[in-house]
């Protein structure tokens, strides 16, 4: 499930679930606190679920960034604690990444996000030291990234949920990290 607010950014989950939906036993889904929100890049998006409507056998909650994340959403942040507790995956990138630490979702966890001096007033943020300085980080059922952080991200993300194999998740990444001819010297073609 995406998890996504209006004026998000569009490219940051969009390796993700290309990865995930074109698997035969994932489906992407998408939910928010409006029917129909928009992206940072213009898209309009309707959404499959409300935020207090998602599945609870959801197997992997995404938390797209954006501009929108100053948001209080109650049954949201009941949703995220509750996967946390149980270790059901949770994945968040960006302006979402603030929303946790908003919120005191990070104070157990090894975490990342754009910057650690842009949460200096959040009080319920109590794990400075947790913070890594890396485009992505994973620990146990949650992985955090950064704005910029998109193919690190989705890598992370992709290995959290055991996807494939770690060697073949860094794989199929590299496509896009590496570009088409160069992945070719390294891997072969892909689609031969």
């Amino acid at each position: 499930m995406f998890v996504m607010m209006d004026d998000y950014a569009d490219w940051e989950g969009a390796y993700l679930a290309r990865m995930l939906n074109t698997a035969p036993d994932w489906t992407v889904k998408t939910a928010s606190a409006q029917k129909v929100i928009h992206s940072i890049g213009g898209f309009t998006t309707q959404m499959d679920y409300q935020i207090d409507q998602i599945p609870s056998e959801c197997a992997l909650l995404v938390l797209i960034g954006g501009n929108s994340w100053a948001v209080n959403n109650e049954p949201l942040k009941q949703l995220i604690i509750s996967r946390l507790h149980t270790d059901q995956p949770v994945a968040a990138i960006c302006g979402a990444v603030d929303y946790l630490a908003r919120n005191g979702l990070l104070n157990q966890y090894q975490h990342t996000g754009n910057a650690k001096y842009l949460w200096r007033d959040y009080r319920a943020y109590q794990n400075q030291n947790g913070f890594l300085a890396q485009q992505a980080v994973w620990d146990r059922n949650l992985v955090t990234a950064n704005g910029t952080a998109v193919l690190d991200f989705t890598e992370a993300t992709l290995k959290m949920i055991r996807f494939k194999s770690a060697e073949q998740v860094h794989q199929d990444v590299d496509l896009y990290r590496l570009g088409f001819y160069e992945y070719c010297q390294k891997y072969g073609n892909p689609f031969v």
